[in-house]
């Protein structure tokens, strides 16, 4: 009998009951025991979510972060924030290193955060010394396992691989081979297997998705020796990779004497060949349900590719999502306000685990047992391919229509700074932000009502006017260079835009983790996108009528709105992303009408959504470079365009980067120290850029001459003529309190070195 599972289930509760209740423990509402509360319950209701399957994950539920939760079981906590070598790492100085600031300890830096492979989740990233050691120091993996026992659950531990843990790892202090480390933190893996074995486990599924990378021999070699030592434990292993093929990778996978392998077949190989390689007498775990999109599964079709793998491994077989389901919201149930059409093409988390038992069902039992299932599947499919909502051919020929030279700017850089700088006359190290301010209960309750129908727009209209005005007097306050508008209208950041452009469709309920406290609530892209109006030209105006300063236009690029959206699976991305793009060239070209002179066209999942294989490298920044200039490129030479991105590497990017052409780049630097910029400076980026002098995402407010040496590092690596200065990302989550001390810290470090280049420029 083949057999269900799953890799991972949502952490945030279907109302984000666990964003709600850390961020009341964060500012001191609550207590431990609260919190502790809180995070019961969302498990407990996440196994009721999974009921029916033969086994339910444990241990895939965090505070924060899984990778954070790994580095505190292994002992691994940076020496900064004080953790004793014979203690657990107590909730305190976890939530430390991940915000910097906890109820208790000294506030210090957070650690860095970066994105998870190819997604929009984050995680923090690990710290190793040349002398590091490994101890279990966190009981947390033992307390959720027994935890889940004792409500009769059947589970399957998940754990981060050591390989995948040790590769996501940065280096701190003195240069050292990261691979010196293993032998000693395979110690500790032994030893947690034990400690499990103790418990009663038979399987655990031991992550390792960085075999879905193209890897170095050494890294493969890591992997060889990691799973010859520990298959030798007491527990079966069941190895599990996502988001991509094996490939290369493959033959060293087949080798490996683990007891099972789980593989991505949305993303991955080809079945035929995994069953080519993956022993029949062994399990094989197929991710047939996709876990990273909303779309319903066809059943039938998964079914028919099931069959023949159930005549090879016949009880060896599992069934499964293709990854964590922490990609995907939690409940369809919780949706009221979709239209039965589109709701009925939907599965949320809760309904991909019933696609799973569905298809285990059908395996077992033949189509018969499944025959209802089989037929409303057949009918979304029918539905999907035959409904006149999703296309629409005047945007098809307007992509069609596309030629050379489109997504080109009038002049060079060059010579458009010349004319920029002459229109704007920003001093030495200009000041701004990235986008958006607090967003306090009022904004919320604004468009809360707006949204419900008990507040008419023009008081609506009104009410965000007011925030708006605020936002441009504490700017004006401050004595920053360039303002913005602040967002108050704004939701998120492609969420918002999802809203106003069509082809798109929206949720109440359709929240998922990005970082932490930190949910997002995706659009889904049905069809065609095009713009039917202008979405931010109105605010953008109205805040520019407010100062002689210039106001930024605020947008979100096409490749960041693609990648946070759950995208179609009728429609390539490239013409999606042309789509979007020339949906806001239309807002550009709008808002350069309106007299607005700089405009922020972010892309910050531009690294993110690049494919993790470096052969399909190549033809994603063709078309995702091409998608940006064609939303930018059609406005005059004194028309200043920036973007943002944050929590990327751009090593491998820079010269992609270069090719976007924009105007000045915002990006991410405080974690990483200014670490980032040494990039931009051995590549000689030609275009200006605004390095972020302080964390947003921790509420450790930082001092002027912590700022002033940040912008002296900058200075140390690129033209100080073209560094702007600003923080790492908007400061929507922060409060008005810590909002105004930092910007004035960060405009007084700005002052400081103006003056000590006062010779340079005025």
């Amino acid at each position: 009998m083949a057999l269900s599972h799953n890799l991972g289930f949502p952490r945030i509760g279907n109302r984000r009951q666990l964003k709600f209740a850390l961020e009341s423990y964060w500012k001191g509402q609550s207590g431990p025991d609260e919190l502790n509360t809180i995070a019961r319950q969302s498990r407990h209701a996440g196994r009721a979510y999974q009921q029916g399957l033969d086994l339910q994950p444990a241990g895939d539920f965090s505070l924060y972060d899984h990778v954070l939760d790994t580095s505190a079981l292994l002992g691994v906590i940076p020496a900064r924030f004080g953790q004793a070598a014979d203690e657990n790492v107590s909730l305190d100085t976890y939530f430390r290193v991940a915000r910097g600031r906890a109820p208790s300890g000294e506030d210090t830096f957070a650690s860095e955060m970066t994105k998870w492979f190819d997604t929009n989740y984050h995680y923090l990233v690990p710290e190793v010394t040349a002398d590091q050691a490994f101890r279990v120091a966190s009981t947390r993996l033992f307390d959720e396992i027994e935890e889940a026992r004792a409500s009769g659950v059947a589970v399957k531990p998940v754990l981060l691989g050591p390989v995948t843990w040790l590769y996501l790892a940065k280096v701190k202090g003195e240069e050292f081979d990261r691979l010196s480390l293993l032998s000693r933190l395979l110690e500790t893996y032994a030893d947690i297997l034990d400690r499990l074995n103790a418990q009663g486990v038979e399987w655990v599924q031991i992550d390792e998705p960085l075999l879905v990378l193209d890897l170095a021999p050494e890294w493969q070699q890591a992997v060889s020796q990691a799973y010859q030592t520990l298959s030798k434990g007491p527990v079966k292993l069941l190895l599990t990779t996502y988001f991509g093929p094996l490939a290369d990778n493959l033959a060293l996978v087949g080798a490996l004497p683990v007891a099972g392998l789980h593989v991505d077949a949305v993303l991955g190989d080809q079945l035929g060949t995994i069953a080519g390689i993956w022993p029949a007498e062994k399990v094989l775990s197929v991710g047939i349900v996709n876990g990273r999109n909303v779309w319903a599964n066809n059943l039938r079709a998964s079914l028919n590719t099931l069959k023949p793998l159930a005549e090879r491994y016949g009880d060896n077989l599992w069934i499964a999502p293709s990854c964590s389901l922490l990609h995907s919201p939690v409940d369809l149930a919780s949706e009221d306000q979709l239209d039965n059409e589109l709701r009925s093409w939907l599965a949320f988390a809760a309904q991909k685990v019933q696609e799973v038992i569905i298809l285990t069902k059908g395996i077992n039992e033949g189509e018969s047992a499944i025959a209802a299932e089989l037929a409303a599947s057949d009918a979304v499919v029918t539905s999907r391919n035959t409904s006149r909502r999703i296309h629409n051919e005047a945007v098809k020929a307007r992509v069609s229509a596309i030629k050379a030279g489109d997504d080109q700017r009038l002049a060079p850089y060059a010579q458009r700074a010349g004319a920029q700088a002459g229109k704007l006359k920003l001093p030495l190290f200009p000041t701004t932000t990235i986008g958006s301010f607090p967003q306090t209960t009022e904004i919320r309750a604004l468009r809360r009502d707006h949204k419900a129908g008990t507040l008419g727009f023009d008081a609506y209209q009104s009410g965000i006017q007011q925030h708006i005005r605020q936002a441009i007097n504490e700017q004006e306050a401050l004595g920053l260079d360039v303002f913005v508008h602040g967002e108050a209208e704004r939701n998120d950041m492609v969420e918002y835009f999802g809203e106003l452009l069509e082809g798109f469709a929206f949720t109440r309920f359709g929240w998922v983790q990005s970082y932490g406290s930190r949910c997002v609530k995706p659009p889904i892209v049905f069809g065609d996108v095009w713009r039917a109006r202008p979405m931010t030209v109105a605010w953008t105006r109205y805040a520019q009528s407010l100062t002689d300063k210039p106001v930024k236009g605020m947008l979100t690029g096409p490749v960041t709105i693609l990648s946070w959206s759950f995208p179609r699976e009728d429609e390539s991305d490239v013409n999606t992303a042309y789509q979007i793009a020339l949906a806001l060239r239309d807002e550009v070209t709008d808002l350069e009408a309106a007299g607005v002179g700089i405009i922020q066209i972010d892309e910050p999942a531009f690294r993110e959504l690049m494919p993790l294989r470096k052969a399909q490298q190549p033809a994603y920044l063709n078309w995702a470079e091409k998608a940006f200039r064609l939303s930018a490129s059609a406005v005059a030479n004194t028309t200043q365009i920036h973007t943002h991105m944050c929590y990327s590497e751009f090593n491998e990017i820079i010269e992609s980067i270069a090719r976007l052409d924009a105007d000045v780049i915002t990006i991410e630097t405080s974690r990483s120290d200014m670490e980032l910029l040494d990039v931009f400076r051995d590549f000689a980026y030609p275009n200006e850029i605004g390095p972020g002098v302080y964390d947003i995402h921790s509420p450790r407010i930082p001092t002027v001459q912590e700022m002033v040496k940040l912008i002296e590092k900058a200075v140390a690596r690129l033209p100080k003529e073209r560094i702007w200065v600003n923080p790492d990302c908007g400061l929507k989550t922060r409060n008005w309190e810590e909002t105004r001390a930092a910007l004035a810290n960060m405009v007084a470090a700005t002052l400081e070195l103006r003056r000590a280049y006062a010779d340079v420029k005025a």
